[in-house]
C-alpha cells in the first residue's frame, strides 16, 4: 500500500484539487483508493457525491483509534474510491494530538487497518503548520507540495514546508524515514514569461537540495479543473482531448503524466483510463 500526502504550510495552492483528481484517476485505473481528508476546511469531503456516508470520519479515527472501517469509511460515486471525511467540526484534533504521547505517530500506527483493503491512501492536509500536518508526513512514503509559479509562493515554501521537512529528520533515530518532498508546479498560466522564469528558477534552486525533488510534470491553469469540481467528477473524465487552439495538453494527459511520474511501477494499468500506453512526460 502506498501512502501519498499533499502538504503545504500555505493555503490555496491546489492540494485538494490534486488529491481529488489523482484519486479519481487511480480508481479508474482499477486501484483501490482511499482519500483521507485532514483539512479543517473539508473541501475534499464534498468534492465527490457520496453513495454511502459512514457515521464517523477522521475524528473517530484519530481521537478514538477507531479501527472498524464500516464506521469511518464512506463510499463515493466513483467506483473504487472511498473517503474518510473530515468531521472535526470543533477543531479539537490538533490539541488532542499535541498532548497525546503518540500524537504525531498515531496515523502511522493505524495504517495497518487499511493495507488489506487499499492500494493507495491519498491524504489531503490543511494549509498551515500543525500536528495534523506533521502526522500526515510521518505516515507517508511520498509527499507532494504543490506550488504556484510565483515568487511569494517560493518564499513560503522555503519558510514553511522545507523547514517542516527538516524538523522531521530526528524521527530517523526511531527508524522512521520521512519522505522526500516532491515539488509540483501547479496552476501554470498558458502564456506568461514571468511564470516560465519562476519555473526555471525553482528547478535551479532545488536541484541541489537533498530533501526536495522538483517533478517534471506540471499542472497548467485550465478551466477543466473548475468544471470537473462543479460536476463532482475527475478532471480526466471531463476533458479527454485537448481543445482546438490550445497548446497545453488535455486534462487526461496532464493527470496521467503526473500519475506515471509518481508511480512508474503502475503505468501499465493506466491504459484502462487512457485507452493507450502512458503519455510521454511534458515539462
Amino acid at each position: 500500500m502506498q501512502v501519498l500526502s499533499l502538504i503545504s504550510t500555505k493555503g490555496g495552492v491546489g492540494k485538494t484539487t490534486i488529491a481529488a483528481n489523482l484519486g479519481g484517476f487511480f480508481a479508474d485505473a482499477g486501484f483501490r483508493v482511499l482519500l483521507l481528508d485532514l483539512d479543517t476546511q473539508p473541501t475534499l469531503s464534498s468534492y465527490y457525491t457520496l453513495v454511502h456516508r459512514a457515521t464517523g470520519g477522521t475524528y473517530e479515527l484519530l481521537a478514538f483509534n477507531e479501527q472498524d472501517l464500516t464506521k469511518i469509511v464512506s463510499r463515493t460515486a466513483i467506483n473504487g474510491l472511498d473517503i474518510i471525511v473530515s468531521n472535526d467540526e470543533h477543531r479539537q484534533l490538533n490539541t488532542l494530538l499535541l498532548h497525546a504521547a503518540d500524537g504525531r505517530l498515531r496515523l502511522r500506527n493505524l495504517l495497518a487497518i487499511f493495507k488489506p483493503h487499499y492500494d493507495l491512501v491519498l491524504i489531503d492536509t490543511q494549509g498551515a503548520r500543525s500536528v495534523l500536518l506533521e502526522m500526515a508526513v510521518l505516515a507517508s512514503n511520498l509527499a507532494i507540495s504543490p506550488i504556484t509559479p510565483e515568487i511569494l509562493a517560493a518564499r513560503e515554501l522555503h519558510r514553511g514546508s522545507l523547514q517542516l521537512m527538516e524538523e522531521m529528520t530526528p524521527y530517523r533515530h526511531l527508524g522512521i524515514q520521512p519522505p522526500q518532498l516532491h515539488l509540483l508546479i501547479n496552476r501554470v498560466p498558458a502564456v506568461s514569461s514571468n511564470a516560465r522564469l519562476v519555473q526555471q528558477t525553482l528547478r535551479l534552486v532545488f536541484r541541489k537540495h537533498p530533501g526536495v525533488h522538483a517533478l517534471e510534470s506540471v499542472v497548467p491553469a485550465i478551466v477543466a479543473f473548475a468544471r470537473a469540481a462543479t460536476r463532482g467528477r475527475p478532471v480526466h473524465q471531463v476533458e479527454r482531448r485537448r481543445p482546438a487552439g490550445r497548446q497545453t495538453p488535455a486534462a487526461l494527459e496532464i493527470v496521467c503524466n503526473l500519475a506515471t511520474e509518481l508511480f512508474p511501477q503502475w503505468q501499465a494499468r493506466f491504459v484502462l483510463v487512457t485507452g493507450r500506453g502512458p503519455y510521454v512526460h511534458r515539462v
